[in-house]
């Protein structure tokens, strides 16, 4: 996805129960076909506001907190805006001053040797230009218009030999239904680290055209 969704490890989203029940905010999409017996859709996302922060050089728990830092407040905004999903994370403390925006489901991940990014999507009501401002220079906003993917949803966690498997299904089922992939595949996780693997959502998705 251009390379602004990416990162090399497993986070997953909090502020869901063991048995993967969540209400976190999802980003919305166009849902343009339907395969449910192998649980793939064609979708389009027509915009996405993103927060982003560097895997270069850094561990996965340090990206993850300066994006939780930024939607807990770290950030330049006139409007409080309540949490709509409890992160759990270290004594960190996140600046107090401006706007506090809920996090959105789900995280999307990417291995990218070349550009390793961590992102957040942020709720459907966020506009590039109303977004507010990092107070972290390591924090950058962007945005995604007209993303159409081939998604694929599958349980457990997000392992390398789980991965591989539903992409090679995916990129099978991009090919037969006369779809071109023109990106790498980008990994979507919704549930929190303590939820049941049998009860996570996780995904594949793959740019088309």
């Amino acid at each position: 996805m251009k390379s602004i969704l990416s990162i090399f490890a497993s986070i997953f989203v909090a502020g869901c129960s063991v048995v993967g029940q969540s209400d976190v905010e999802t980003a919305p999409y166009t849902l343009l076909k339907a395969d449910d017996v192998q649980k793939i859709e064609v979708r389009n996302y027509a915009s996405m506001v993103l927060v982003s922060t560097s895997m270069a050089g850094v561990s996965d728990n340090s990206a993850f907190r300066k994006l939780f830092n930024y939607i807990g407040g770290a950030n330049e905004g006139a409007r409080k805006i309540s949490m709509t999903a409890p992160v759990i994370m270290d004594d960190n403390k996140a600046t107090k001053k401006g706007a506090e925006i809920s996090m959105t489901a789900p995280v999307f991940m990417q291995e990218s040797a070349e550009n390793s990014l961590m992102s957040f999507v942020m709720p459907k009501d966020f506009t590039l230009q109303t977004t507010p401002k990092p107070t972290n220079p390591d924090v950058v906003v962007s945005e995604v218009k007209d993303y159409k993917v081939a998604a694929i949803q599958f349980s457990g966690t997000l392992s390398d030999s789980n991965v591989e498997k539903h992409t090679k299904i995916l990129t099978e089922w991009i090919n037969k239904n006369a779809y071109v992939a023109i990106s790498k595949p980008v990994n979507a996780a919704y549930n929190g680290p303590f939820t049941l693997p049998m009860m996570r959502t996780n995904e594949v998705l793959i740019e088309i055209k």
